[in-house]
């Protein structure tokens, strides 16, 4: 492959050697780089980094100096050993001072740096600087031996690797001949799928570390020999060099993307590494000339470099090089077009053996691609579960946009895989993941905006989660009702229900919408709203996963100042009693109260109910004469009253994931009759579920005829969940209980069984949504939560 474009994306950039005496030269040039359009800065190890190259305008490899030779009191020169600052330390104040270009360093040694530790590091500060951090590592020179020095950094890549792969279970043990890990905990994971990049260092032998670089790394950095008068046929030499290595690994040479250092001397555009000036006679010397860009250009589209970075001298040598890079892309994109070059870097063998078998990945839009996750990725763990569902999906596409969400559903219906579709991964039923299909993952559509004032009116799309809507909103003396946990995606929610701590005064989340936009089947986007096309927004309204994909939402708020929140902890030993007191007393309490109640199995002989209530005012005397019918039920065992913003109540956690299979069930309810409470009562002390939950559901729910959106269980007081590990003892239980319940609510039931179908949407509502689903979803692209397709005739 040598002597061809490889298509791998062009970078351009910088790389800085940093030295104690200037120590602030690294964040200035970094942050004019930015400036000026260049795509990374790299950070050389002033004492393992490889060698330089450059590039004269004749389109020649002229006399490359290595980083570190020169002298050490000039911008991004080379540093004296003593004055060498840290390069690992320099990059993350590198990256702590730009905001978009790629960081990344060059020649780092694991001399000093145990692996497990270094891979927490990068990891870190990969999160930190939003997924711009590409480490590049060299072998130790420490006089150890060669092949030595090749073997612990082999080791060592193995220990990143071990520890990034946080999907992996259990903890990493690494017993080697230079590394050993006893047991570590893997991850964090790295916030984008960072590659790996090697080179030699002064002194090493060029080809062991090309050979483990053939077999273990993503990028390699060129080792163009210092003082060599070599024309472009001594990059395509090394590249030949690299892709027979790669061939005899067994892997494709466009896997491993490919660097080259220039020197800003030889190319006529500052101090070269040596410190000389810039020949005067050179065409091109101090101001950029056409030729120096085709020669540039020429390393990329004839010897296959995709990465071209000025060993800088200074910022007008810098300034110089920008003027040159644009005309580079400029050419290489001309080129590209012509030939009809795909661009792009090949995954890497282990990555494309994780694939599924079915999914089509070559064919992944290219507007989808950055933001793809597959199973062999380091990202993968952050995504293919939610807070408490397992999943193993096949592919995770994660679009920015509605264009983007257009050409994700497109692709994912010629897969034929299951489809699920996720706005903040909370996930209770499961269904916002899948095992070996495709996750259409909203998250990075998570803007909040303020439409109108006057009529609080605002637009969210469904990747925000329900902390950050009310942190958005509490300014404007605002709030929009929801769950009572702040991680829940919009999405989800608010096209299911929505029943929150706000509820019985303000009603369903579902209920304030007033438009949504909603990317359908067929891949047509259209608005929903009681003016244009009325009958999707009322399927929309409890249905809206069976129909298509909302990626905006157009709610009207409430006023809502301060709030009174208590949580008051309950002996309610008296289970039965307790529970039809609790009930009554809810149903009796003015609107502007709202009360969730949380049980568990008895421990040391008492059942503890902790019951977190909502009092929508900020008068103490209002709130204190609300929650006083409360506190009679039974004897208080904790109490806690608080005057405080919305926002506190219904904070953004962290994210979480789980690998777990929880079963929950449930059900609606009119009221907490004493059967109802027996029943209950036996579930709890039985032990099957240690979350049993029973939410207030009523109050403003019921001004909303039950035929006005596809939420049908406007009668219902109460909503009841159990959550537990074990399927069969949640059912045995639960379907005895069957009788007591009016209706499911959706995004709280994980029985697979065809019947609860009818329990989400009963009767008249069910046919509806039928007619619906032959008009918008005939081919049924959205069954993965409870579809409301009709089943297929059975033949006989």
């Amino acid at each position: 492959m040598s002597g061809v474009d490889l298509g791998h994306p062009l970078q351009l950039g910088v790389e800085l050697v940093p030295s104690a005496a200037d120590p602030g030269a690294p964040g200035r040039l970094a942050r004019r780089a930015e400036e000026l359009g260049l795509d990374l800065v790299v950070v050389a190890d002033g004492a393992g980094a490889g060698s330089g190259a450059s590039v004269g305008s004749d389109a020649s490899i002229g006399s490359g100096a290595r980083a570190g030779d020169g002298a050490g009191a000039r911008e991004g020169a080379g540093a004296p050993d003593g004055d060498a600052l840290d390069a690992w330390t320099v990059l993350a104040s590198v990256a702590g001072a730009t905001e978009r270009v790629d960081v990344a360093t060059r020649g780092l040694r694991l001399d000093d740096r145990p692996p497990a530790v270094l891979a927490r590091a990068v990891a870190s500060l990969d999160h930190l600087a939003g997924g711009r951090v590409t480490p590049g590592l060299a072998p130790g020179s420490d006089g150890a031996d060669a092949d030595d020095a090749l073997d612990a950094l082999a080791e060592g890549v193995d220990v990143l690797r071990g520890m990034w792969a946080a999907a992996e279970p259990g903890s990493l043990v690494h017993e080697g001949r230079h590394q050993r890990v006893a047991g570590a905990q893997r991850g964090p994971a790295p916030a984008h799928n960072l590659a790996l990049w090697l080179g030699a260092v002064p002194g090493a032998a060029d080809a062991g570390a090309r050979t483990l670089a053939a077999r273990v790394a993503d990028g390699w950095w060129l080792p163009v020999p210092a003082g060599a008068a070599a024309q472009l046929d001594v990059v395509l030499g090394e590249q030949a060099a690299l892709d027979a290595a790669l061939a005899a690994a067994g892997r494709d040479p466009r896997e491993v993307r490919r660097g080259l250092v220039l020197d800003a001397g030889a190319l006529g555009l500052g101090s070269g590494a040596d410190g000389s000036a810039p020949d005067a006679g050179v065409p091109g010397a101090g101001v950029p000339d056409v030729d120096v860009a085709d020669a540039l250009a020429a390393l990329v589209l004839e010897a296959g470099v995709g990465t071209l970075v000025l060993g800088v001298a200074d910022e007008a040598a810098l300034e110089a090089f920008a003027a040159v890079a644009a005309t580079v892309r400029d050419r290489v994109a001309a080129a590209r077009a012509s030939r009809g070059t795909r661009v792009g870097t090949l995954r890497s063998a282990a990555v494309r053996a994780a694939r599924a078998p079915s999914i089509d990945y070559d064919a992944i839009p290219a507007a989808l691609a950055g933001a793809a996750v597959e199973p062999g990725d380091a990202g993968y763990a952050a995504v293919r579960s939610t807070y408490m569902r397992g999943g193993r999906p096949g592919l995770v596409l994660r679009p920015g946009g509605t264009a983007e969400v257009v050409e994700a559903l497109a692709y994912a219906r010629a897969q034929d895989v299951p489809l699920a579709i996720r706005s903040g991964g909370h996930g209770i039923s499961g269904r916002s993941t899948n095992e070996g299909g495709i996750v259409l993952d909203l998250s990075r559509m998570n803007a909040i905006e303020v439409l109108d004032v006057a009529t609080r009116r605002v637009r969210i799309q469904p990747g925000a989660r329900w902390g950050e809507v009310a942190a958005a909103l509490h300014p404007y003396g605002w709030a929009l009702t929801s769950g009572d946990y702040g991680g829940v995606g919009v999405g989800g929610l608010a096209t299911a229900g929505g029943i929150g701590f706000l509820v019985r005064e303000h009603g369903l989340t579902l209920d304030h919408l007033r438009a949504a936009e909603v990317v359908l089947a067929d891949g047509s986007v259209v608005r929903a709203s009681a003016d244009e096309n009325p009958d999707l927004f009322w399927g929309v309204r409890g249905a809206g996963a069976n129909l298509g994909v909302v990626t905006s939402f157009e709610f009207e708020v409430d006023e809502v100042g301060d709030v009174g929140f208590a949580q008051l902890v309950f002996d309610a030993s008296d289970t039965e009693q307790f529970l039809v007191d609790y009930g009554a007393t809810l149903e009796a309490a003015p609107r502007d109260t709202t009360a969730f109640l949380i049980m568990g199995p008895p421990r040391g002989g008492i059942v503890a109910a902790q019951v977190m209530a909502m009092v929508d005012s900020d008068d103490p005397e209002t709130i204190i004469e609300r929650l006083n019918p409360f506190a009679r039920i039974a004897p208080l065992l904790q109490q806690q009253v608080q005057v405080v913003p919305y926002p506190a109540v219904v904070s953004v956690p962290q994210r979480h994931t789980s690998d777990g299979e929880p079963v929950t069930r449930s059900g609606m309810a009119e009221h907490l009759t004493p059967e109802l409470a027996a029943d209950a009562a036996r579930l709890v002390r039985s032990g099957a579920t240690p979350f049993f939950q029973i939410r207030a559901a009523g109050g403003a729910v019921h001004d909303v005829p039950a035929d006005a959106t596809a939420y049908a269980h406007r009668s219902a007081n109460f909503s009841i969940v159990a959550m537990g590990s074990s399927r069969r003892r949640i059912d045995a239980i639960w379907d005895a209980m069957a009788h007591h319940f009016d209706g499911t609510y959706l995004s709280f039931e994980t029985d697979p069984r065809p019947e609860r179908l009818a329990d989400v949407y009963p009767g008249a509502t069910l046919e509806r949504l039928r007619e619906l689903k032959r008009r918008y979803d005939p081919e049924d692209v959205f069954r993965h939560n409870f579809s409301v397709a009709e089943p297929p005739a059975v033949v006989l």
